[in-house]
């Protein structure tokens, strides 16, 4: 829908430049339709995953994978990345599920 018109190097200079991120950032790819990207083929669909069907709503959706690669939960883009949820999650007082 054209939300990121930038290229792959744009996007990259501009989080950087505007918002400090040092770690690595995925190239652009489809979410969405019949150009969907494998992993987000496997993120939203349950006979992919074997969890859970889920819509991509908008942009800064969180899935949360474990360690062995299991999705465990879809997050929404409107919860807050460091929110005790996540947070709990990353760190492991407080499991998801």
């Amino acid at each position: 829908m054209g939300q990121e018109p930038g290229t792959n190097q744009e996007i990259k200079t501009f989080c950087e430049t505007n918002f400090g991120i040092t770690f690595l950032m995925m190239s652009k790819i489809s979410v969405k339709g019949n150009d969907i990207h494998p992993l987000y083929k496997w993120l939203t669909n349950k006979q992919e995953n074997g969890v859970m069907d889920s819509v991509v709503k908008w942009n800064f959706q969180k899935y949360l994978i474990d360690e062995n690669g299991i999705l465990v939960e879809m997050i929404s883009h409107k919860e807050n990345p460091m929110s005790d949820k996540i947070i709990g999650w990353i760190t492991g007082s407080n499991p998801v599920n």
